[in-house]
């Protein structure tokens, strides 16, 4: 249901209002109407709903972070996904295939055993090491995430690796699975959310929030543009979910909020040698990265500067995964490889696409699956599209209210916000009906940056599921 301008005309009082209806703010929505009873709940959004980064996503979930907050945060959600499948005869099709780092440096295979080893103790499930060829490795054998295990597998024998992972490079020493990851339809997550949210009363206006009026320093109303005009909204409650656009809508507020974007790509593209195993968990390869030019392409590279950073050793974590079901060739190819600027406080769109990125996507992940060397020979036609991914400098959310009384935000979620969604929204409403909070809220609290303590704390950075 829309609201026409002369509808909005009308309108006496909303109990709240969001801004953004990507995958934030339709799970707020959702959360507040369709848990809590909420009534006059409105979304406002400029264009199609979760059409802006929420439909750009890899649509994969992790509980494995190097942080015990991020861990609690992931395990709520992931466990609201799974309520949600069953109650929905699996509708958002959720698996548990898992994520699966591999290595050649036995250096780093003893790193990741000390890593896994400390996430035990943050929530990410036990730990299961495998050094015999003979050992008890359970593989992911389907699509039913309830069959699968969770917790950490590491398996450092060559012949057990190769058994079970047979299309990667033979100088793979060691893999680790980690268990209680996957990915999900976030096209069918979000329009189920949607769609519940709207039976509950919520009403999506199209448009652009303008200003956030205040009265006696807390919000009053909201202005709107739309296609009919400007109207006004009164309301004593604001919600920023505005994902790229967050700091824009912070400045609304006269909050400055500690954000900057960073442009991830993607491509798609027909596998049909099968050289991506259709039962593979998403592969992620843990070294940095030779792309194995040529002589000759090497000196053509390094002779334009702006091309000569292409011969150095590139960041690790580039990434794949089958994508689709039954007779589906699809692989969904990921790395970011370019260095951010974590100035760039704006988001411009469309997304500026990099004509290069399959060719050196896919050349990285053939040092981790050799088989798709074959495809550089004559390079497949692909999908390519993008998002950014709106962080914090220790890449921790934003999730709560902001310093004007009436306001929240729920934001900064780095490339994880289907994942997190869910739990995400569940923490806002606590703040904003004043419930009891989890035991990780202050670790999201856009207060924490007046804190000297937490200032002193080490960054996390865990994008793209990286170790």
């Amino acid at each position: 249901m829309l609201y026409s301008g002369r509808e909005l005309l009308y309108a006496q009082f909303t109990s709240v209002v969001i801004c953004g209806a990507g995958i934030a703010g339709v799970a707020v929505a959702h959360q507040l109407a369709a848990v809590h009873g909420w009534r006059d709940v409105v979304l406002v959004e400029a264009g199609d709903p979760l059409a802006l980064t929420s439909d750009k996503s890899t649509e994969c979930y992790r509980n494995w972070w190097p942080d015990k907050a991020m861990v609690a945060l992931m395990n709520r959600s992931i466990e609201r996904l799974e309520e949600l499948a069953m109650s929905n005869a699996n509708r958002i099709r959720l698996n548990r295939r898992g994520y699966l780092y591999a290595t050649a440096d036995r250096q780093r295979a003893a790193q990741w055993q000390s890593r896994a080893t400390q996430a035990t103790t943050h929530g990410v499930g036990p730990l299961r090491i495998h050094e015999q060829a003979d050992a008890d490795y359970q593989p992911t054998s389907s699509h039913d995430w309830c069959e699968a295990p969770d917790g950490v597998d590491l398996l450092l024998d060559p012949d057990l690796i190769r058994r079970h992972f047979p299309a990667l490079t033979p100088a793979t020493v060691a893999v680790l699975h980690v268990r209680r990851c996957g990915w999900l339809s976030a096209q069918q997550l979000g329009a189920l959310l949607l769609e519940e949210a709207r039976a509950a009363g919520v009403t999506v206006v199209r448009g652009q929030v303008t200003a956030v009026q205040q009265t006696g320093g807390r919000v009053s109303g909201v202005q709107i543009a739309t296609p009919a005009g400007t109207q006004a909204i009164a309301t004593a409650r604001f919600v920023n979910a505005a994902g790229p656009h967050l700091a824009a809508v912070g400045d609304l507020l006269e909050v400055d909020l500690p954000i900057h974007n960073q442009l991830h790509l993607k491509a798609a593209f027909a596998d049909p040698l099968g050289v991506v195993p259709r039962h593979a968990p998403l592969l992620i390869w843990g070294d940095p990265i030779d792309l194995g030019w040529s002589t000759a392409e090497q000196a053509d590279l390094r002779a334009d500067p702006k091309t000569a950073w292409l011969t150095e050793l590139l960041p690790l974590g580039v990434h794949c995964r089958p994508e689709g079901e039954g007779g589906s060739q699809q692989v969904l190819l990921l790395w970011d490889y370019h260095p951010h600027d974590r100035h760039n406080r704006t988001a411009q769109f469309p997304v500026p696409l990099d004509d290069g990125f399959l060719e050196i996507a896919l050349r990285g992940m053939s040092v981790m699956l050799p088989g798709l060397r074959t495809y550089l020979e004559r390079l497949p036609r692909a999908y390519l599209d993008g998002g950014y991914y709106t962080s914090t400098p220790e890449n921790r959310p934003l999730i709560g209210p902001l310093p004007v009384e009436g306001a929240f935000v729920i934001g900064a979620l780095a490339g994880y916000g289907i994942m997190a969604a869910l739990a995400a929204a569940e923490l806002l409403a606590a703040h904003t009906i004043g419930e009891p909070l989890p035991d990780y809220a202050a670790a999201f609290h856009p207060n924490r940056y007046a804190d000297p303590a937490y200032q002193r704390q080490p960054a996390y950075h865990s994008d793209s599921g990286q170790l």
